[in-house]
């Protein structure tokens, strides 16, 4: 049985969230080729996590409050939450710590949440990827808190973030890329807003940074969106068109377009739509979310699509990026009971298969969704199982913080045949 959850949390999450050392016991897994620094030019190989950057503390640089953790900014509460999994806070230092009143860990001692407009926050978990020998990031910029958009007030926070992760992929040798996202953008201003930032940022040099991806001598972005008759992605052919023809015309402003949208993306009807998705240098199906069921209601990704996928995007000449996700929950932002929206991880064998599928395709580029993504419950960052007791959480099943980290730079690994495919993970906690 196939079960679908639409990526049209991007407007939920965007717009919801914004108006309304290693510690002991937990040495890297991967061995120090991690901790080289990572090429900058081309995606080929490369294994890379969304990250979202989007969250905001009372007390933080932002000064907005409670952003993405809670639906009031004034108040975080058991009744306002917005995410599914509370951060393991053990490796952050006092200053990066913000406590969260009326939370309190199962020993007793104050919860605390942190900011991302934090440069040493930032700086924290690029190192993380750099430990777990992860690649680099793909920096999430909605496209409604940019100039021109709704949100534009926002801005500043959302600036000061990408300053955080060009210094930390700097520090780290990681790279990354900028990775708009038109949810909840008014279909007439996406195309002026998105561009004018894009050119602005190549003007200040930020492309030119030694960490940002490039794939020959054009800069890479990628653009979230590309949802036929999605309510919250306001995306047609006409307007991919356009964007696509800003972006490929050769000259100062010329990039390397990734596009992302839907994951049955080949059997769009329109024929326009099949035109521009021929266009893209590169395509990442979302499949967060597309997931199946067998006899023993046991759930896996949905990955019977991925094989011609691959095939048509090397027979269009665009290199196919897949989407893998460890699992899902978003309870508390739908403000469901506990338990309704829950993909279950499976102690990591979900997100494994998922590799091992890759690495029979010889697969090497892979979008990981996504570091951060606490609301969704598709995060792989350090996540504690010992939550706080006020509210309902998802954690990593008992295992340790760092799991996900551990298996996602295993499963790079694999792909790039440096360990046996196998099936089954084959690291133990």
């Amino acid at each position: 049985m196939r079960e679908r959850i639409r990526r049209a949390a991007g407007l939920a999450l965007c717009l919801l969230g914004w108006v309304l050392v290693p510690a002991a016991g937990q040495p890297p897994a991967v061995s120090g080729a991690g901790k080289k620094v990572v090429d900058a030019q081309g995606l080929k190989g490369k294994v890379l996590c969304g990250y979202q950057g989007w969250f905001r503390t009372p007390g933080d640089a932002a000064k907005l409050g409670w952003i993405h953790w809670s639906r009031d900014s004034q108040r975080i509460t058991p009744e306002t939450l917005t995410f599914d999994m509370w951060p393991d806070m053990t490796d952050y230092s006092a200053s990066e710590r913000y406590p969260a009143p009326g939370f309190t860990y199962p020993d007793g001692r104050q919860a605390e949440l942190f900011s991302s407009d934090h440069p040493r926050t930032v700086l924290r978990h690029f190192e993380w990827m750099r430990d777990y020998g992860l690649d680099g990031a793909w920096l999430q910029h909605f496209v409604v808190d940019l100039p021109g958009g709704p949100g534009e007030a926002r801005y500043p926070t959302r600036l000061r973030v990408l300053q955080h992760v060009r210094q930390a992929a700097q520090q780290t040798g990681r790279v990354w890329a900028l990775s708009y996202d038109i949810a909840g953008m008014p279909h007439d201003r996406i195309f002026e807003t998105l561009t004018r930032d894009w050119r602005k940022l190549v003007d200040d040099g930020v492309t030119k940074d030694s960490r940002y991806l490039q794939v020959g001598s054009r800069p890479v972005v990628q653009i979230w969106g590309f949802y036929r008759n999605n309510p919250t992605n306001l995306m047609t052919a006409e307007l991919a068109h356009r964007l696509l023809d800003f972006f490929r015309t050769p000259g100062r402003y010329s990039a390397y377009v990734v596009g992302g949208g839907d994951w049955e993306w080949r059997a769009n009807p329109d024929p326009e739509w099949q035109r521009f998705l021929r266009r893209f240098d590169a395509y990442i199906p979302w499949n967060v979310g597309n997931f199946s069921r067998d006899a023993a209601a046991v759930s896996s990704a949905s990955m019977h699509t991925w094989e011609e996928d691959q095939r048509e995007c090397a027979r269009r000449g665009v290199l196919w990026i897949p989407s893998v996700y460890p699992g899902f929950s978003w309870d508390n932002l739908k403000q469901q009971k506990p338990g309704v929206s829950a993909i279950p991880r499976r102690r990591g064998q979900f997100l494994w298969e998922q590799f091992h599928k890759l690495a029979q395709l010889g697969a090497d580029s892979v979008f990981v969704a996504m570091f951060d993504e606490v609301d969704e419950g598709t995060a792989i960052f350090k996540v504690t199982s010992a939550p706080p007791t006020q509210a309902h959480f998802v954690g990593y099943e008992g295992l340790p913080s760092h799991w996900y980290l551990r298996l996602v730079g295993e499963g790079a690994r694999m792909l790039r045949r440096q360990r046996p495919v196998t099936p089954n993970i084959p690291i133990k906690p």
